[in-house]
């Protein structure tokens, strides 16, 4: 791919043997970032959405692992010849799809660090770094979010409020509605668990459902948005869901409120949903996995607004926060809830640190006793680019995006359907002539449908769809760490370019 030179293989074959050696991985290290720093250079060359057919993979490589060891060398090669065309290539700056995972060099040499070290941080004492690395740049990005002081760290003291980083949301909910559960079961008893309800919208990334799946909890409330609130939460939607839900005995348990949509973007308004929640005893969970980012600047913090009031909050700083992946970051009003529920006590894992309750032991705020040095990566990106510039970068995407709104609203042929409040823009192609009535809604998602599926297919840009109040769009979400003006204004024209070909004597 350019800059490393491939040696003969035969002069490259480990000869040491040890599985870590110094000079040897020196070597090797040095061969992958000159690899990757030539990928980063030249992403924009490939098709963004892998070409490939299923199965593919296992036509191109052995049945069976080598007996002898192979050189890095080589297998270097098989990753350009094999690996690469089977790649959506979500680093390059023609990507538009889904929500961004915008990495960093200081995201990427930070995973470094955490990979080189390998330590498993499941408490304190097993590497007392690693819990107090994440406590710090926990309190360090809450503040920048202006969380309140009651999600926070305060000195040693180890009660109260907090953050973890965990891998995804799907985790982090999981978590939090495990909580919620428990707490709740203690006063109506657990062989009522049947009557417990968690409620979200028809917005609600699936992640809620499949939570309340492996929870036990039988009862999920999508509760319908509409265009007129952007399909956002309404609160009187959601106190007369849970009015109804108690008159029939059943018990409201927890809600998760969702700040920047899958679908949309769209944001539920946290203060009054809170108001409505504390009516009934219900947690409160903010997933501002997307959007939480952009609210470090404050021209976006109104979004979170009434934060004080949930009893968590999640974002995911491997989207749009330069961290990369994993890394997804969770604040709790009161950890001990989590504690109650999570945790495990083995005598092979009694230690001194512990049994002084003067220290975090953060395999019980999470599913997995086993867990990576997340904060290295998450401590890099903070200093390396410091508030300002983390602000800045955010900004840029959200300008890309507002022009790219723009470009949109401009050419009459296309729509956007709802409103722009971050850095993604949801638009469609309009139908060219009247179709019979009752069928606009079908033909003007198979006109968009065949539109995506042409420019996709292309490799030049790739973008996504979603349904919003059976409506079918497509979803341009700006973010990607390379992306720039030009690409923006490139991807527009590849967008029209495609458009024209597909309405030049198009029928439903």
């Amino acid at each position: 791919m350019g800059s490393y030179q491939l040696e003969d293989p035969l002069q490259s074959q480990f000869v040491s043997n040890k599985l870590i050696d110094p000079e040897e991985f020196r070597k090797q290290a040095h061969l992958v970032v000159d690899f990757l720093a030539d990928y980063y250079r030249d992403v924009a060359k490939y098709p963004v959405l892998s070409q490939v057919e299923p199965g593919y993979l296992r036509k191109c490589l052995p049945g069976s692992a080598p007996d002898n060891p192979e050189s890095i060398d080589t297998i270097l090669k098989d990753v350009v010849k094999d690996i690469i065309p089977g790649i959506t290539h979500w680093q390059s700056p023609n990507y538009f799809a889904y929500f961004p995972s915008s990495g960093s060099t200081a995201g990427f040499i930070g995973e470094m660090l955490s990979i080189g070290f390998n330590v498993v941080g499941f408490n304190w004492m097993s590497s007392p770094a690693a819990t107090e690395l994440e406590s710090i740049v926990m309190d360090w990005l809450g503040r920048m979010l202006s969380l309140p002081d009651s999600f926070l760290f305060s000195g040693n003291d180890t009660t109260g409020g907090g953050g973890v980083l965990q891998g995804t949301t799907c985790e982090v909910i999981l978590c939090t509605l495990v909580a919620a559960r428990d707490r709740a079961l203690e006063q109506v008893g657990k062989h009522n668990i049947g009557k417990l309800v968690v409620y979200g919208s028809d917005q609600t990334h699936c992640a809620l459902k499949k939570a309340c799946q492996i929870a036990g909890i039988v009862n999920f409330r999508a509760v319908a948005t509409s265009r007129a609130t952007n399909f956002g939460l309404s609160p009187e939607s959601v106190r007369h869901a849970m009015a109804e839900d108690t008159k029939s005995g059943l018990v409201p348990l927890f809600l998760c409120a969702t700040v920047g949509t899958t679908s949309s973007t769209a944001v539920d308004p946290v203060k009054p949903l809170t108001q409505v929640a504390k009516e009934f005893g219900v947690w409160v969970h903010v997933d501002a996995a997307y959007a939480g980012s952009a609210c470090v600047c404050p021209e976006f913090r109104h979004f979170i607004d009434g934060v004080e009031d949930v009893d968590s909050f999640s974002m995911n700083a491997h989207k749009w926060f330069f961290t990369n992946l994993d890394c997804c970051c969770l604040w709790v009003r009161n950890h001990g809830a989590l504690v109650e529920s999570l945790s495990t006590n083995p005598e092979y894992l009694w230690n001194k640190a512990t049994e002084s309750k003067k220290v975090i032991d953060y395999k019980d705020w999470q599913i997995a006793l086993s867990r990576r040095f997340r904060a290295l990566k998450l401590w890099l990106v903070l200093r390396s680019y410091g508030v300002t510039k983390i602000r800045n970068f955010i900004r840029s995407h959200v300008r890309m995006a507002k022009q790219f709104e723009i470009l949109v609203a401009m050419d009459k042929r296309f729509e956007v359907v709802v409103p722009r409040k971050f850095a993604m823009v949801c638009f469609r192609l309009l139908l060219p002539a009247p179709v019979p009535a009752g069928a606009e809604e079908g033909c003007a998602a198979k006109l968009n449908q065949q539109l995506l599926e042409a420019v996709n297919s292309s490799g030049r840009i790739y973008m996504t769809h979603a349904m919003v109040g059976g409506t079918y769009m497509i979803r341009f979400a700006v973010g990607a760490s390379l992306t720039e003006d030009c690409h923006v204004f490139q991807a527009w024209k590849v967008i029209q370019e495609y458009a024209s070909n597909l309405l030049d004597g198009w029928e439903c």
